[in-house]
Formats: structure tokens, C-alpha cells, sequence
């Protein structure tokens, strides 16, 4: 099979096929309705992230397999991109490592470019993240093996915000093997600095992890695990534990509209939205939580219950500030777009991917959601569109879709 000739039901069926299994066993076996998987497998739906998860667990493959990842570079520009993902990889497998070769600048010049690279992550600005994190990595790592006391617990933060870093370039690009390496890395500096919100944050996507996977009952347990410790201090109002409690429960929401279990995600969300009321604001620069997220948030968790009603009308009075990250609110563009598809909007599809991909070019081109979306949209459209054809060149999706 030519991977770029196909989408997620092409390889669902391919791999169904040579378990033996026919629809019926696979729609059995993922407890997803068998009109859907023909659907998809026909290319007449977009696959959903917990459609492609459950599938991956039954078919005992991954969800970057059936979801081709990580896409094929077809630039420049992606080849330096892919090219930084090497150098990354060894940087983690050295992390207790001292680099007693490097020279390390002080403190405050270090944090300046940590919080530059920040920038860039939040922007989704995945060439410039790439270029600087593989020496700036290296760099805190030999920080906290040469420092002590209040300075070694500062650099043990900076080297845990720079392996989320790593974690979101790898996720973006695909490579998730590599994203769960640098959760691992994650949640022992994390842990090592003692920092509450990076814990939470390691906690967050450590559940990611686990709801990617399909194992949306163990991500729900160690989510409310992790809310334990925290639930007895939000009277006191302190924001990093508001904060953190808000995050987990997103998180929680996310597995359960996975899972298909609306009332629960529902739940969680409404838990989410109250804190967010309570914080008031969106200047959280770690989980990104406040009202702004937890409102994309909402409308996502409707696209992945597959409702797409319920997603577009989240969205109507959903206003998003000029502050927003674009790594956020180019998500929610797609997410939009995604709504509209499920929603039989078709003629909105393209137009909310265009303000996606005008947001944050690079997520969008490297979104798998994206490619679906752009598969189907092509698939029902009997005339090919110059647009649509266009835009699914730009992904790098072969022009016999």
C-alpha cells in the first residue's frame, strides 16, 4: 500500500483484513457501529482521533500507523524539520548524562531563550522551535548536572519546560514514539524540580498519552488520582492549583469523549469551565488554562463525540483574543472545520481550514486531522475543486487523494 495514496480507512481495512477479521468483528471487537467503519473504510467519513485510537488497540497496531505517520517529507523545510527530530532523540536518551563539554551560560541568559522557545511553541512555529531546541536542550541538561540548591531546582523547571517542548514539535511532526519518550523526561525533571503546575502539566500529558492509546479507563483513573492531592486546597484560591485541577479535568473530558461517553465528558467540562470562570483570565503560560481554552476545549470534545450540531454551536459565541497562542486557535479552526464536515457544512469546510492554515501554517500542514478532513471533503466533491486540490497538495497529500 502507497501511504500517501490513502487515509485512515484504507489502512484500518488493510489491517483488519489481515487479522482475518470482517467488519462486524471489528465494529464487535471497538464497540463502534458497523455503518461507521464502513463509512470510513469507504472514505465517505472523516475518522475520528477516538475512532482511529480503538481501532489501533483491537487491530493491536498504533494510531501513527494507521494514521500514516510520520508524513513524508516533501520540502526543504521538512526535511530540516525531520532532521532535528534525530539530534532530539539522542539529546533524550542522554538526560542523566552531565555534557561536561558544553559551555553553559548563566541562569538568566539560559531562561531568556527557554522563554523564546516557549514563544515559538505557542505560535506552532515548528521550523524555528526545531532549529533551537536540540543545543538549548543540551544546554539545561548540563545546567542542572553542574548546579545546586535554588539554582539546580530553577534549571530542573527550564529543562522540563524545554522537554515539553520536544514533546510538542515530536507530537505535531507525528512522531509519537518520541512525544511519549519526551513525556517520560517530562515527568521526572518535572518531579526533580518540585514545581506543582510542571507536575500537573507532566500529569496532563501523561494521560494524553494513555487516551491516545485507547485506554481511556486507565487515563480517567490516574486523572482523578492526580486531582486527589489538589481538590483540598481550592478553597484557598491559590491559581496553580485552580489551575492544574481545571487542566486535569480537561483532560479527563477528552478520554471520556473518546471513550463516547458524553455525560461524563460533559461532566468534566463543566468542572473545567467553572474554574476557568473562577481564575478570569488567560495569562497561564503552562497549561495555557483559562476561559479562552477551556471554551476551544468545549467545542472540541463535541467534534469528538461526533456531534457536530453541539461543536457549532459551542463555537457561535466562542471569541478568541489576539493573545490566544496560535497553537491553540489554529486547533480550534480545524476543529471548526471539522464540525462543519460532520454537520454536512460542507461548503464552510474549506474556508475555517484556510483561516487554520493562516493562523499556523505548520500545524495545520502537519495535522493528520487535517488530511481526513481534506480526504473526504475531496472524496464527495465530484469535481475535484481547483481549491480543494490545491489545499491538499499543500498538505503534501497526493493529487490522487
Amino acid at each position: 500500500m502507497n501511504d500517501e495514496l490513502v487515509g485512515v480507512g484504507a489502512r484500518v481495512a488493510q489491517a483488519r483484513k489481515l487479522k482475518g477479521w470482517s467488519q462486524s468483528r471489528l465494529a464487535m471487537e471497538t464497540d463502534i457501529s458497523l455503518s461507521l467503519i464502513r463509512a470510513v473504510e469507504q472514505g465517505r467519513r472523516a475518522a475520528t482521533q477516538g475512532f482511529i485510537s480503538a481501532c489501533a488497540k483491537a487491530l493491536r497496531t498504533s494510531s501513527a500507523e494507521l494514521l500514516g505517520q510520520p508524513f513524508p517529507p516533501t520540502n526543504a523545510e521538512d526535511r530540516e524539520l525531520h532532521g532535528a527530530i534525530a539530534l532530539l532523540r539522542n539529546e533524550l536518551a542522554a538526560y542523566d548524562l552531565p555534557a561536561p563539554e558544553i559551555e553553559v551560560r548563566p541562569l538568566a541568559k539560559l531562561s531568556q531563550d527557554v522563554v523564546q522557545a516557549r514563544r515559538y511553541r505557542r505560535d506552532a512555529a515548528a521550523p524555528k522551535l526545531a532549529a533551537m531546541l536540540p543545543p538549548l536542550v543540551t544546554e539545561a541538561r548540563a545546567l542542572v548536572h553542574r548546579s545546586a540548591g535554588q539554582v539546580r531546582d530553577h534549571a530542573y523547571v527550564l529543562l522540563t519546560e524545554l522537554y515539553y517542548d520536544v514533546r510538542s514539535l515530536a507530537h505535531k511532526m507525528g512522531y509519537v514514539d518520541l512525544a511519549a519518550s519526551a513525556v517520560d523526561r517530562m515527568t521526572w525533571a518535572a518531579n526533580q524540580s518540585g514545581n506543582p503546575l510542571w507536575i500537573a502539566a507532566s500529569q496532563f500529558h501523561r494521560a494524553s498519552l494513555l487516551t491516545s492509546g485507547g485506554d481511556w479507563r486507565t487515563a480517567l483513573a490516574f486523572l482523578e488520582q492526580c486531582r486527589g492531592p489538589i481538590e483540598s486546597l481550592l478553597g484557598a484560591g491559590e491559581e496553580h492549583n485552580l489551575i492544574a485541577w481545571g487542566g486535569l479535568h480537561l483532560q479527563s473530558g477528552l478520554a471520556a469523549a473518546r471513550a463516547g461517553n458524553r455525560n461524563l465528558a460533559d461532566s468534566h467540562l463543566a468542572e473545567a469551565m467553572e474554574t476557568a470562570r473562577r481564575i478570569g483570565h488567560d495569562r497561564d503560560e503552562v497549561l495555557v488554562f483559562g476561559p479562552t481554552n477551556a471554551s476551544i476545549w468545549s467545542v472540541s470534545l463535541a467534534v469528538d463525540l461526533m456531534d457536530g450540531g453541539e461543536a457549532l454551536k459551542r463555537a457561535k459565541g466562542l471569541y478568541i483574543p489576539s493573545g490566544t497562542p496560535r497553537s491553540r486557535s489554529a486547533v480550534h479552526y480545524i476543529d471548526l472545520a471539522r464540525a462543519y464536515l460532520l454537520h454536512g457544512d460542507r461548503p464552510l469546510v474549506l474556508d475555517a481550514l484556510h483561516t487554520a492554515k493562516a493562523t499556523s501554517p505548520s500545524l495545520t500542514r502537519y495535522h493528520p486531522m487535517v488530511h481526513e478532513t481534506i480526504r473526504v471533503l475531496a472524496r464527495e466533491d465530484a469535481r475535484r475543486s481547483d481549491t480543494v486540490r490545491g489545499f491538499a497538495a499543500w498538505c503534501g497529500i497526493a493529487p490522487s487523494l
